[in-house]
């Protein structure tokens, strides 16, 4: 099991300065990830932090913690241009990049402000073309692309990353589809549509299921989010492999979150 924080990038959290702080700390305290949300638009007039902006600054600042944004919303993304960052999140880090995606959250707020697509299934194909351009343009081999959202004249993309780039596909319960995706890659990052958090029996049946649509038998990811109170024996035992732990939005002020997070991750054993 490994442990996480996934900070949101706006409110309280939107100083960039304070973030790269609380990155440096988590290192320092023995977490295993620092990771970002991706938001653009939350509500009128709440300050916004840039997560890719944020995410180099970490990773310089940082020379352990994997990072990363938790997660991307694609859709809202141009997906040759999230390659290239996350390739340079990649070689600034030496590779500790870790790329979380979904079709985004909140899409009347983040999509429909812009006059981007809201739908859900729309997004869920903007997706799985997004997907597919990614690992194209990572590949460093000359392809081209025509899909219903996307077209990409014939070229080849450099640099590489220095390995593979783990992808994380996020995933709303009780939608079965985003479990099958996320199938095709590194691992998958559930939550409920209730926003109710998961229960050891919901991270089983998600681990079950994605294995069953699983080719080969690499190492994949289940991660979690929730505080570091978990009963995390039972979560791993049902299949979970991260768990990512924030800061509680509605209540909790920015120095109790400091305190929590520089007393480490919970001990295992």
């Amino acid at each position: 099991m490994r442990f996480g924080l996934n900070f949101p990038n706006f409110g309280l959290y939107a100083e960039p300065g304070l973030l790269v702080d609380l990155a440096i700390a988590a290192e320092e305290a023995g977490w295993d990830g620092f990771f970002v949300w991706d938001h653009i638009v939350v509500d009128d007039g709440m300050p916004v932090a840039d997560p890719w902006v944020l995410l180099g600054a970490i990773g310089q600042a940082t020379s352990r913690v994997h990072i990363g944004p938790m997660v991307a919303a694609l859709p809202r993304h141009r997906p040759w241009e999230v390659a290239r960052r996350a390739v340079t999140l990649d070689l600034l880090t030496g590779g500790r990049m870790i790329l979380g995606v979904g079709i985004g959250y909140w899409p009347e707020v983040e999509f429909g402000t812009f006059d981007d697509p809201t739908d859900a299934r729309e997004r869920a194909d903007m997706l799985d073309e997004a997907l597919t351009i990614i690992q194209a343009v990572w590949s460093g081999e000359a392809f081209d692309f025509e899909g219903e959202h996307y077209t990409i004249a014939e070229n080849r993309f450099a640099p590489r990353p220095l390995g593979k780039i783990p992808i994380w596909v996020a995933g709303m319960l009780p939608n079965l589809r985003p479990l099958r995706r996320a199938a095709r890659f590194d691992g998958v990052v559930p939550m409920r549509s209730d926003e109710q958090p998961l229960d050891p029996s919901d991270v089983a049946m998600i681990a079950g299921y994605v294995k069953t649509h699983r080719e080969g038998d690499e190492a994949y990811d289940v991660v979690i989010g929730g505080p570091p109170t978990v009963d995390i024996e039972a979560f791993e035992q049902a299949g979970a492999t991260w768990i990512l732990s924030g800061p509680d939005l509605d209540d909790e002020p920015v120095e109790e979150t400091i305190a929590w997070l520089r007393s480490g991750p919970p001990q295992l054993g």
